[in-house]
C-alpha cells in the first residue's frame, strides 16, 4: 500500500466511510501530523513520534493509540475488545469518534510535553 487513500479505497462501504471519517478526524485534530502507511496501515506521527494508527477489518476497526492513549482511557474503553496497544471498535456499532478524538489529543499533548523536556 502506498497511500492512505489507496488503503481506505480497498474496503467496501460502509467501512470505507468509517475509515475516511476517522482519517478526517485525525487530520483535523492534528493537521501537522505526518500521514503514511506503516505496518500496512494508516499511521500518523507528530515530530517523528507515533500519534495513532488504525486499520480496517471485516468485523471491526482497530485503533492503535500507542504508547499511552489506550491506557489513559481504560475506563472509557472497557466495553471494547482490546489487545496490547490496540482497541477493536465493532463495525456493527456506532464508532466513538469523540473518544478517539480525545485519545488523539492526549497523545498530541504527551508528544508536545516530551519535546519541551
Amino acid at each position: 500500500m502506498d497511500s492512505v487513500s489507496a488503503y481506505i479505497n480497498q474496503f467496501p462501504e460502509p467501512l470505507k466511510t468509517r475509515l475516511t471519517d476517522l482519517r478526517l478526524l485525525v487530520r483535523s485534530t492534528v493537521p501537522e501530523a505526518v500521514e503514511s502507511i506503516s505496518y500496512a496501515m494508516p499511521a500518523y506521527k507528530l515530530n517523528g513520534k507515533p500519534l495513532i494508527y488504525f486499520a480496517g477489518y471485516k468485523g471491526h476497526v482497530g485503533v492503535y493509540a500507542t504508547p499511552d492513549g489506550q491506557s489513559q482511557f481504560k475506563d472509557e474503553l472497557s466495553s471494547y475488545k482490546q489487545g496490547k496497544g490496540s482497541v477493536q471498535f465493532p463495525n456493527d456499532q456506532t464508532f466513538p469518534m469523540d473518544l478517539v478524538k480525545q485519545m488523539v489529543e492526549f497523545n498530541k499533548s504527551r508528544i508536545e510535553l516530551n519535546l519541551k523536556k
